[in-house]
This record gives structure tokens, C-alpha cells and sequence, in this order.
């Protein structure tokens, strides 16, 4: 298993969450869904400006095995999105947690984030799936 970022939230459904500081968070998938993906062939990403609702979803990662939504984990407007992810999906299989970012959102409840899981709980959590 990869080591999980310090620094970062996760939803169950293993999309992380890294907060920029400035109101902003940036949103990817975990290595651990990239992993069980496979190879990724096709990303589809939110528009900058659309306003994304947490737990929906809002963006799409596709591998050769199977397509599969990814949901945002706060509430916000999409201020960047990773548009170097169309031309090299794969990125996000090599560097999830890093080049493999799929887009950036500015929050509007900070208070939201104090619902996604921890590093710590994110690996009890994945540690309960392989089990």
C-alpha cells in the first residue's frame, strides 16, 4: 500500500481532498482507486465555473476495466481544473497524490471538511476493505 499524504481528506469513495490554504482545495482519487482502476485511458473533468455539490459527482475516470464517477468532496466552485489529464490519463495511475490532480475548487463551507476522513481513518478504512 502506498504511503497516504499527511496533509490531505478523503471521502469513502476514495477521492482526497488537499486544502490550499487561500479557500481553495484541490480534489484527485487516492492511489488506492487508481490502483483497483488500472490503467486510466479517458478522464472527464468539471468545467472551471461550474459549482460542484459535495457527494455528487462530478467528474469521470475511465480504465480499460471499468468507468467510474468521481464525487466532490466539498461544495464549491471549480476555479482549475488538470486539462494535461486528457492527453495523459495515466498520470494519475504514476502520481495520484501530485501531477495526478483532477481539478481545484474554491469552498464555501470550510465546515464541510471536518467531514471527510482523515489520513489515519482513510487507512483503518482501506485496511477494512482488504479484509
Amino acid at each position: 500500500m502506498s504511503e497516504i499524504p499527511g496533509d490531505l481528506k478523503f471521502l469513502k469513495s476514495h477521492e482526497w481532498a488537499r486544502v490550499e490554504g487561500d479557500g481553495k482545495v484541490t480534489v484527485g482519487i487516492s492511489d488506492h482507486a487508481q490502483g483497483l482502476l488500472g490503467d486510466l485511458v479517458y478522464v472527464e473533468l468539471p468545467n472551471v465555473g461550474d459549482r460542484v455539490e459535495a457527494g455528487n459527482a462530478c467528474a469521470v475516470v475511465e480504465s480499460v476495466k471499468a468507468a467510474s464517477d468521481v464525487y466532490a468532496p466539498v461544495t464549491g466552485k471549480i476555479t482549475a481544473v488538470n486539462s494535461a489529464l486528457s492527453d495523459k490519463p495515466e498520470t494519475i495511475n504514476e502520481d495520484a497524490y501530485g501531477e495526478g490532480w483532477l481539478f481545484t475548487l474554491e469552498i464555501e463551507d470550510a465546515e464541510q471538511l471536518n467531514e471527510l476522513l482523515g489520513p489515519d481513518d482513510y487507512a483503518e478504512l482501506l485496511e477494512d476493505e482488504d479484509h
